[in-house]
């Protein structure tokens, strides 16, 4: 009955249509705005539950699948589908947009219908990046989700907003052009838009070469790779809370959708090839980023490199197998790295989100991002500082939290490909917890910093709610992890027995 519904229709337009709604609605009705927002952010999440509940764990084929012929010239199709990477990033999308919906209840003051249609809009826009299996469709979302955060940034955002806003679209426009000749390119080869159609493509050395760097100059600026991470602080900083939470939970995931679903199964030969690029890469985003971390005195910028570090154990996940093929020749512990990758993604969504929300709950109260403004807010704020507490010791990857499990699981992978990549890799867990635990002693511990801390009002009823739902979520992926990784197995194996049928 379910498969015979279009659900991924449901989940990428409803909220799409629904920001429309809300947009007629109008500023001038700023509660009803809101109520409609939150009902459809909430209808979309409950609509999406189906495509895990009746997602069949056993097989790596697409599921849900929905085609209808589009640009019958060019053969473009809308054609829809989900498998074990994408389901989970598309239930993650409708989750958190339910948060930032009501993050921002009372904190948003003007064109509130605007700035609610504006992440409904966004949401049914990045759903449609992980369903889509047509790469114009797929490009046709992914360069459209630019225009609402775009407005995001820029109506609601801080004082240096118009910078930042173009840093951000320049960065990420311009690296996706790369990524549209390649597209151009293999539907030349192909005939097709089709992208498991490009899986097939028997290309030379050369070819997947020049596609994979196209494919690189695309995602390395979502995930944010170093070097080209440096809009990420500056979108991080000016945005509201809503902007910062999404851009870092969701938009960030992007780009290791990408290499997934583009640069690994369409070069596999390039990648092996390439595999030590992207693991420098990686490594000088864990090791030096997390540096760069520990110096800052804005909590935002602060979080904003920790996802740079963290982003950084998605990508090494991935491309560590080549390594780790090469050094014992057989595909053992490497799909414990790609899942861990994809639970560090899914985890990064939640820890990041609940600190850039913590960090809007004093925003809102003190109107400073800084930490020498603060200290000693436990005493005021008991419940938010265990909040807050909880958050950063899943962002340091304590045992029991998410944050572990993926870090774990790409650690144990990297020790089979070789020891200097996992002690590297290893080396985050220490500047994870020195940058982290250094800015919850600063803010939350210690005498009342200042009579601002002294005033401050613990969390309100919709802000225990934001936070506990987030809280629950770290806590039940950081102690059984099974729900998620058992709908990727399948599609992990299919991929690995792909990419390794090369000549590494």
């Amino acid at each position: 009955m379910l498969s015979e519904l279009p659900l991924l229709s449901l989940v990428v337009w409803f909220p799409i249509l629904g920001g429309v709604a809300v947009l007629f609605v109008g500023d001038e009705n700023p509660g009803r705005a809101k109520v409609l927002a939150l009902t459809v952010a909430i209808i979309t999440f409950l609509v999406g539950i189906p495509l895990y509940s009746s997602f069949d764990p056993a097989t790596a084929a697409m599921q849900f699948q929905e085609f209808m012929p589009w640009i019958p010239a060019f053969n473009a199709n809308y054609h829809l589908g989900v498998d074990g990477f994408s389901m989970p990033l598309i239930l993650l999308t409708a989750f958190m947009t339910v948060l930032v919906v009501i993050a921002g209840w009372e904190v948003i003051e003007y064109r509130v219908a605007q700035y609610m249609a504006a992440f409904l809009i966004m949401e049914g826009l990045m759903i449609g990046v992980f369903a889509a299996l047509d790469a114009i469709l797929f490009y046709v979302f992914f360069e459209a989700m630019l225009i609402p955060m775009f407005l995001i940034i820029g109506i609601w955002g801080g004082p240096r907003r118009v910078y930042a806003t173009l840093k951000f679209f320049l960065y990420t426009f311009l690296g996706s052009v790369f990524m549209l000749i390649a597209l151009i390119y293999m539907y030349n080869q192909a005939n097709s838009f089709e992208i498991l159609d490009f899986h097939k493509l028997p290309l030379g050395l050369t070819e997947q070469i020049l596609i994979f760097f196209a494919f690189l100059l695309g995602f390395a600026v979502k995930v944010p790779m170093w070097p080209v991470h440096t809009w990420l602080p500056d979108a991080h900083v000016e945005a509201p809370t809503g902007g910062s939470v999404i851009l870092a939970a969701i938009t960030l995931k992007i780009g290791g959708y990408g290499f997934l679903r583009f640069a690994l199964p369409i070069a596999p030969d390039a990648s092996a090839m390439l595999d030590w690029l992207i693991i420098t890469m990686s490594l000088v985003a864990v090791v030096y980023i997390g540096f760069v971390a520990l110096v800052q005195q804005d909590m935002k910028k602060l979080i904003a490199y920790s996802s740079i570090a963290h982003m950084g154990f998605v990508t090494l996940g991935f491309f560590i197998v080549f390594g780790l093929y090469r050094h014992t020749g057989s595909l053992n512990g490497a799909a414990m790295g790609v899942e861990g990758g994809m639970v560090q993604m899914v985890s990064h969504g939640f820890i990041s989100g609940a600190l850039f929300l913590c960090v809007g709950v004093l925003y809102d109260r003190v109107h400073s991002r800084q930490i020498r403004d603060y200290g000693g807010v436990v005493n005021t704020m008991p419940i938010f500082a265990a909040f807050m507490v909880l958050f950063g010791m899943a962002n340091a990857g304590l045992p029991g939290t998410s944050g572990f499990v993926g870090e774990f699981m790409v650690i144990l992978s990297s020790f089979k490909a070789g020891f200097w990549i996992a002690f590297l890799a290893s080396f985050t867990l220490i500047l994870g917890a020195a940058y982290t635990l250094w800015l919850v002693k600063r803010v939350v511990f210690g005498d009342i910093g200042n009579s601002h801390v002294a005033e401050l009002q613990d969390v309100n009823n919709r802000e225990i709610v934001m936070l506990s739902l987030l809280a629950a979520a770290v806590l039940l992926l950081g102690v059984w992890p099974d729900p998620l990784t058992s709908v990727m197995h399948a599609t992990v194996d299919n991929l690995l027995q792909h990419v390794i049928a090369t000549k590494l």
